[in-house]
């Protein structure tokens, strides 16, 4: 990507239902990415239409990807920056979410192992940055001092960073379950400037 062009933003919205808080979060990080001049493509969770069975897993026989999972992965190779919105369910993304990962995330498009029995990798979504929203009932301190972020440590470290993805902002706000409307604005103005500062 040369300076004259305009960053390429992905936008994920990992919530299984429509109309949530995650939707409007992602909205107003969009809007701000748009307006700096970025191009952006989104895929929301709740429209994508793909088999969420029990993954068989990568060495047994895979699935053949669904057109909106080949779209999913087109758009992460054509992106240059990942914004991924989801909800904080017991410890962890929602499991429909989890699918795209485990159905899309695939050895030779997003990773390679160096050989059959290498511990070593390639990681194949080398050079993108990304930034992620994670909204919680459960307090974000409570969440650091009695489980120790969990949720926020597997997205940046064995998601993001493990094929490739420099994670740049990973923010985790509630709880949503006691937010005032003037909390919520808040993290909706915050949404607004994290998606400035990725057009940047």
């Amino acid at each position: 990507m040369t300076t004259s062009q305009a960053k390429r933003i992905f936008i994920w919205v990992g919530h299984p239902a429509q109309s949530s808080l995650c939707d409007a979060l992602a909205d107003r990080y969009e809007a701000a990415a748009r307006a700096a001049g970025s191009e952006v493509r989104r895929m929301n969770l709740a429209n994508m239409d793909f088999d969420d069975r029990a993954f068989a897993g990568y060495d047994g026989k895979r699935l053949e990807l669904e057109p909106d999972l080949k779209n999913w992965q087109d758009n992460m190779t054509w992106a240059d920056h990942v914004l991924i919105v989801y909800p904080y369910w017991w410890g962890a993304m929602p499991g429909r979410m989890k699918s795209v990962l485990d159905r899309a995330l695939l050895p030779g498009f997003a990773f390679k192992y160096k050989g059959p029995k290498s511990l070593q990798w390639n990681k194949l979504l080398e050079g993108k940055t990304g930034d992620v929203i994670i909204t919680s009932d459960t307090p974000p301190l409570l969440d650091r001092l009695l489980y120790r972020k969990p949720g926020r440590r597997v997205i940046s470290n064995q998601v993001l960073g493990f094929v490739g993805i420099k994670p740049r902002r990973v923010v985790q706000f509630g709880s949503v379950r006691t937010a005032k409307p003037a909390k919520i604005e808040g993290w909706l103005d915050a949404a607004h400037k994290l998606g400035e500062r990725a057009a940047a």
